[in-house]
């Protein structure tokens, strides 16, 4: 068993028995973007805006968990990149409107985990969304992992 799978299985074997999946699906998403916004917003030492703009906490965590897919599987990782370029575009998009990057990013994760405890809803302990948590970039690659095996993409 390759590491691709054993975290994959590992994820799944707790998502088994999901009572509401569709919930659960749009939370996953949720609780990414908040905990990349909330990181987007945390203050930056003065070197990383001299690299770049938009080096921030954020593109940081977004960075490392685009190596982390080429590193546990190639055909996962492209096929994660577009959802990580979006989520990076989605925090430009926050940071430069008119809407207060925190409370919005606040908002997507407490709305986020409260999608995940009613996709656990059927099991009686909270357990379950604290591993979703622990595991919030394993996720995505999960979910996109279930779209894969449906058309038949090897990853």
């Amino acid at each position: 068993m390759t590491e691709t799978d054993g975290w994959l299985k590992l994820y799944e074997d707790t998502h088994q028995n999901l009572t509401y999946p569709v919930v659960f699906w749009a939370a996953v998403p949720m609780v990414v973007l908040g905990i990349v916004g909330i990181l987007w917003t945390l203050p930056i030492p003065d070197e990383f805006f001299e690299i770049s703009p938009l080096l921030n906490w954020g593109t940081a965590f977004l960075m490392a968990s685009a190596v982390y897919y080429f590193i546990i599987s190639v055909s996962l990782a492209i096929g994660m990149l577009p959802f990580i370029l979006g989520v990076a575009a989605i925090q430009v998009w926050l940071a430069r409107s008119g809407f207060s990057p925190m409370p919005v990013s606040l908002g997507l994760l407490v709305g986020g985990i409260i999608g995940l405890w009613m996709g656990h809803r059927n099991e009686s302990s909270l357990r379950p969304v604290l591993q979703d948590l622990q595991l919030v970039m394993i996720g995505p690659a999960w979910l996109l992992s279930v779209l894969y095996r449906r058309i038949g993409i090897p990853f």
